[in-house]
């Protein structure tokens, strides 16, 4: 079995006390951590075992991002609100999107999350076939959650027999890094039978379900008007909260009522404040949710409602967002945010027994990250002003970090991707973006869409 001594300079943990370690080592077997603790210690222990010496760098756990999307619409759905957002930029993109394009946009995707620390990724996608090839030949641990509507004004998206098929298929592949989810674009997007299908097909595969809720004003709005309660009270009565675990993304509007049942029903929420801001939905009320005992992960959406899937970044916007709705200095502090896009994230996954700390037992999903940059200077470790966390929060960004580890295999090292040709990537989403447009200009105009006009004068 494969055996090596991680050495670096500091080892934050994420453990329950939120433990550093200064001049600190993790032991990697196999796909295992084995020991952590003192350099010195260790060193003493396992004198024969291979050393890997990370100088002038933190080691800390793997970034878990708990709602994005796969896609090449980069920079190019901007300027509305959501549900028009949907409308008249995504919606028609999944009308036209084929299969080689999806699976083009998951390897890019998952290149740019491993590069920048992220070391599990929620993906809800379309063709997914090809987000498994891209997450087992790139290495990140995934959960896989297709992009399903069941409703006739929604037949352009992947089916729950399409989802079925591919659980039977990558559940628990590329051993077990892998796991296959029941998904759903949004409660709208399907009709009363296709809920209780996918209770069944959760109880049937024991699987997670995964779904957007609370976004935005409107739906709530039109959740009370359809069904005259509100949207996760309308998830509860359809049955949409009965699986092994159930993971909702944005939660922007709930109220404190939705808040229990969230907590009570043991609900993880996915919490993606750039999008939420970019698409003008709205501050998530997190410290009442984390007060509550709801399980609250961090997220960064899709590249187009973000732009990028730098898990540091959303870490800043998520402390920044919370102080400025709350007009609170205080909100949101720094060990809340580690948290969450760590322990936290895997906690709201039920993945918190395997990763998202640095702990003997669980996998070795860990990244390496530069201090010697002026963004982590001065980097104090102890005492009164210690600042590491304040610094990983409010200073570090995906490009300082240096190593990315899953399961014990190095994906990135010295920054450099080890398990595809990223040049090859770009080069191939540029090829494949102008003819995607093509297709869903002529869809759009097929269809008497028009594309805001704000928006185009916005971007000219």
């Amino acid at each position: 079995m494969n055996r090596e001594l991680l050495w670096a300079d500091h080892v934050l943990t994420m453990d329950a006390d939120n433990r550093v370690i200064n001049d600190g080592a993790v032991l990697v077997e196999g796909s295992r951590i084995a020991a952590v603790g003192p350099a010195r210690n260790l060193l003493q222990q396992y004198p024969q075992v291979k050393v890997r010496r990370l100088t002038d760098r933190l080691l800390m756990p793997g970034l878990v991002n708990t709602h994005c999307h796969s896609g090449m619409l980069r920079g190019t759905a901007e300027g509305l609100p959501v549900w028009d957002w949907l409308q008249q930029f995504i919606d028609p993109m999944h009308r036209v999107l084929t299969p080689q394009e999806a699976r083009l946009s998951s390897w890019l995707c998952y290149a740019e999350a491993l590069l920048s620390g992220t070391t599990t990724v929620v993906d809800m996608w379309r063709y997914m076939d090809g987000s498994a090839e891209a997450a087992s030949e790139l290495g990140i641990r995934a959960v896989l959650v297709p992009y399903v509507a069941e409703h006739p004004d929604h037949d352009y998206f992947e089916t729950l027999a399409s989802n079925e098929a591919l659980i039977r298929k990558w559940h628990q592949a590329a051993n077990g890094r892998i796991s296959v989810w029941v998904g759903l674009e949004h409660l709208f997007y399907a009709v009363p039978e296709a809920w209780k299908r996918i209770g069944e097909m959760c109880r049937t595969h024991d699987v997670g379900f995964h779904t957007h809720s609370n976004e935005s004003r409107f739906d709530v709005e039109e959740t009370l008007r359809r069904h005259g309660i509100r949207p996760v009270q309308a998830l509860e009565k359809f049955g949409l909260l009965d699986a092994r675990k159930v993971l909702l993304a944005h939660c922007v509007w709930v109220d404190d009522e939705e808040i229990a049942l969230l907590a009570r029903r043991n609900v993880g929420v996915a919490h993606n404040p750039v999008s939420n801001m970019k698409l003008a939905s709205g501050a998530a009320p997190i410290e009442k949710m984390l007060a509550a005992g709801v399980s609250v992960g961090l997220g960064t959406d899709g590249e187009k409602e973000n732009n990028n899937l730098d898990m540091f970044e959303e870490m800043k916007v998520s402390s920044l967002l919370a102080k400025f709705a709350g007009l609170d200095a205080a909100a949101l502090d720094a060990w809340s945010v580690c948290r969450m896009a760590t322990i936290g994230g895997a906690r709201a996954l039920g993945l918190d027994q395997q990763i998202g700390s640095l702990e003997v037992g669980k996998a070795a999903d860990l990244i390496a990250v530069r201090v010697d940059t002026p963004r982590m200077t001065p980097l104090l470790a102890s005492g009164p002003l210690a600042n590491m966390h304040h610094n990983l929060v409010h200073a570090a960004q995906g490009g300082d970090v240096d190593l990315t580890m899953v399961s014990g295999r190095v994906l990135v090292e010295n920054g450099q991707l080890r398990t595809a040709d990223l040049d090859f990537l770009i080069t191939e989403v540029n090829q494949a973006v102008p003819q995607l447009f093509a297709r869903r200009q002529a869809w759009l105009d097929q269809a008497g869409v028009a594309i805001n006009e704000l928006t185009r004068t916005a971007d000219a």
